[in-house]
Formats: C-alpha cells, sequence, structure tokens
C-alpha cells in the first residue's frame, strides 16, 4: 500500500526508501512487532472478558504443577493480523509470490480457527476432524504448486552472472523458465531436476511426470511442516521462538534467491520476484517476537492451532517457492523429530499392545514432554506399560526446555544457511 503511494510520488524525499527491500523487510518487521505487542493486549483482554480460555490442561503430567487454567487461546489471530498488517503497509501486492503467502495465511489461520472454535465453544478436546484439517492442507498445497507451475511469471533463472564493465553492473541470465529445479544440500552442484528421475520416460513425459511430483511434495511439505509445528506448540513461547528463528533463516534464502548478486556468488537458481518474500517474512519474525511478549512463560496468551497451522504453512510454502523444500528437514528439524516421535510411539505402542505387554518408546510425545515426565508419572497413568527411553531421573522446567529447542533450531537454522557454502 505505502510502497504504490510513494512509487507514484517518488520525487518526494525520501520516498526512494521505498524501492529497497531491505528498508521494506525491516519497517514490516516494526510494524508487525508493534501490531503485536499492541493489539495482543487489548485482544487478550477481550477474550478474558468474554472468558474465552483454553479447556484445563491436566496438571498431573506436570511434575512443577504449573496450572495454566483461564488463559485465552486463539493468539494466533494476533499474529495473522500482524503479519498482514506488516505486508499490506510495505509489500508490493501485485507481487504473485507475496498473494500466495496471503492466501496461505488466510486459508491455514481459517482451519486452524475453525479448530480453535470447537475446542473451545464447543469443548471438544478433539477439535476439528483431522481428515477436514488435511484437506484444507492438501488443498492449498495445490493452489501454491499449481500456482507455481501454470502462472507465467512465476519463472526462475537456473544460472546468473554479474559483472562489472564500464564501471557498470552488468547482469547475464539464462533465460526464463518454468522448472522442476531445487536446491540439495552439501553437493558441489547445488541444483537438481526432479524430472530427470523419471528420464526412462522419455524427454517430452519426464518433464509432465516432474511436474506432478513437485506438485504433490508441496502438498506433503505443507502438510508436515504446519502438523510439525501444530505439535510443537505444547510449552510457552516454544513454538513462537523456534518458527522466528526458521523465519530468519528463510528471509536470508528468500533475500539469496531474489538478487541477482547473491545468487551469483552462492551459485544458486535466481527466482525474479522472490525478493517480496523478503518483506512478509521480515512482517513473519517482527509478528512473532511481538508475540512473544504474552506468550513466553508464564503465558498470558495461547497461539493455538489458529497460530501453530498458519505458522508451519507460511515456513513450508515459502520455502517451496524458491525451491529449498529439501532444507525443511535440517532447518525444521525439531519440527520433524516432533512429528516422528509422536508417530514412533503410537505405532509401537499400538503394535505391543495386542501382546498385553505395551511399550512406551518414550516416557511421552511430543519430544519435548518426554523431558518433563518422569517414569513413574507413566506407569501411575499405564502400569501394564514399559518405556525404553528411560532417560536422566532429571526433570526439567519447560522454560529450560523451551530455551534449549531454540538453541537447537538456532543450531539447524546456521546449517541450513551453511548448505549454500559447504558442497
Amino acid at each position: 500500500m505505502l510502497y504504490s503511494f510513494f512509487t507514484h510520488f517518488s520525487d518526494w524525499l525520501g520516498a526512494r526508501l521505498f524501492t529497497y527491500i531491505s528498508f521494506r523487510a525491516i519497517m514490516a518487521a516494526v510494524i508487525a512487532l508493534l501490531m503485536s505487542m499492541w493489539f495482543g493486549k487489548y485482544f487478550i483482554a477481550l477474550l478474558r472478558r468474554k472468558h474465552i480460555s483454553e479447556t484445563q490442561r491436566d496438571e498431573k503430567t506436570d511434575p512443577f504443577n504449573t496450572k495454566k487454567v483461564g488463559v485465552p487461546t486463539m493468539g494466533g489471530i494476533v499474529i495473522i493480523v500482524a503479519i498482514l498488517a506488516g505486508v499490506l503497509l510495505m509489500g508490493r501486492l501485485s507481487n504473485i509470490y507475496l498473494i500466495l503467502m496471503i492466501v496461505t495465511t488466510l486459508i491455514l489461520g481459517a482451519l486452524g480457527f475453525a479448530d480453535d472454535y470447537i475446542k473451545t465453544f464447543r469443548k471438544n478436546k478433539d477439535g476439528l476432524n483431522g481428515w477436514v484439517k488435511i484437506a484444507g492442507q492438501v488443498i492449498l498445497g495445490l493452489i501454491v504448486g499449481l500456482t507455481l507451475r501454470y502462472s507465467p511469471v512465476t519463472v526462475m533463472n537456473e544460472t546468473v552472472t554479474t559483472r562489472i564493465e564500464n564501471n557498470t553492473e552488468v547482469v547475464y541470465k539464462s533465460p526464463d523458465v518454468k522448472s522442476t529445479r531445487t536446491t540439495i544440500p552439501f553437493f558441489k552442484n547445488h541444483n537438481a531436476n526432479y524430472a530427470d528421475m523419471f528420464s526412462f520416460l522419455g524427454d517430452t513425459w519426464k518433464y509432465k511426470a516432474g511436474w506432478i511430483f513437485f506438485v504433490l511434495l508441496i502438498v506433503f511439505v505443507v502438510a508436515a511442516v504446519s502438523n510439525g509445528a501444530n505439535l510443537n506448540d505444547g510449552m510457552d513461547g516454544m513454538c513462537a521462538g523456534n518458527s522466528a528463528i526458521i523465519g530468519i533463516a528463510l528471509l536470508a534464502l528468500a533475500y539469496v534467491s531474489g538478487s541477482t548478486v547473491w545468487a551469483d556468488y552462492f551459485d544458486v537458481m535466481y527466482i525474479p520476484g522472490s525478493e517480496e518474500l523478503v518483506v512478509f517474512l521480515g512482517a513473519f519474525v517482527g509478528a512473532l517476537i511481538g508475540f512473544l511478549w504474552y506468550n513466553t512463560y508464564p503465558a498470558q496468551i495461547f497461539m493455538g492451532d489458529t497460530g501453530s497451522l498458519t505458522i508451519g504453512g507460511i515456513i513450508a510454502v515459502c520455502a517451496c517457492i524458491i525451491h529449498k523444500e529439501l532444507l525443511i528437514p535440517i532447518l525444521c528439524g525439531v519440527f520433524l523429530m516432533e512429528s516422528v516421535s509422536v508417530i514412533i510411539q503410537t505405532q509401537v505402542y499400538k503394535f505391543t499392545k495386542r501382546s498385553g505387554h505395551p511399550i512406551r518408546v518414550w516416557k511421552r510425545t511430543p519430544m519435548h514432554d518426554h523431558f518433563r515426565t518422569s517414569v513413574q508419572q507413566v506407569l501411575d497413568r499405564d502400569p501394564s506399560c514399559t518405556v525404553r527411553m528411560k532417560g536422566s531421573n532429571e526433570l526439567h522446567h519447560e522454560n529450560k526446555i523451551t530455551l534449549r529447542f531454540w538453541l537447537v533450531t538456532l543450531l539447524l537454522a546456521a546449517l541450513t544457511i551453511l548448505t549454500l557454502k559447504i558442497r
């Protein structure tokens, strides 16, 4: 909005600042942060007056007996409003990638809100039917994938070179193409083409098969990351802090992908227009940091599925747009660990329960709950089970667990960025 306004009045003092991505990204972050803090205060007060809070959590599973009764939920609305405020003011709203990110925010925000509404107002802890959630994530994945396939402006340059000639920077780019190429970590040649997996189909059909695979991969990544973020949202400040760190790393990757100079330096594909993702991610990080003002221990508000599903979807879609989806297992390693721990725990328990001797691999899942649960607590609830990974007898307060998960995510984010140079 402000971008469009000032580009029409470029002669005004300071108007040219809005042509710089770095300026608009920082401003978007500041606006989102302040909006999150300001709107969050009034939103929390509103929810308390209306007695809109999450169903009481089970205190028996918490050795520190942390009381979290009457804490408002649906705090994801604060995050969404803050993101949109920063983006609508500082973004170039005609950009296709920015439009996709806004659509992602609204679709998953609505999906998460429906889930929170059922849990809060209908007092149904199960919330929205799991298949409905999956259907919404699949639809979003298809929208993103098909847009990247068929929109005439979603192109890339597989190689780009910048040189200084006669004191002028000259850019040499390969032709604009639609490609199923992606960035792979730790290999000398950073780019791989999904279509090459289907070479046995011949030159014509391998590209069609490559696009089908890429679209389906986007659907899978959106569902996996949004559900992983949802599972990670179990302690005060956990998901918001991890996601802010991930957002900063994605911002750096998007900046590289949208700059001819940095794309040349790191020898990665150049994606024209993807620089607007830097503005969106600036607002994303700012909104999360502002939300932490109220969400760190002891939380004054929970983000709920409205926040966690939206956050995961934003991360996934952004990574797919800049063709860095294969870096997700590293960058979102904490989300991956949470999801895998739940899957393994559930399947092993179901399989061994048939024999009458159920086994729990960990004391409790998602993984972060393992570190604040004692074996005795598990046996009190399920005397017939056996716990394999007993771990240390020392239990940790959720504050310590959250900070340590942040540190792990910080290391993974640094490693993700380093993959651009480690080959």
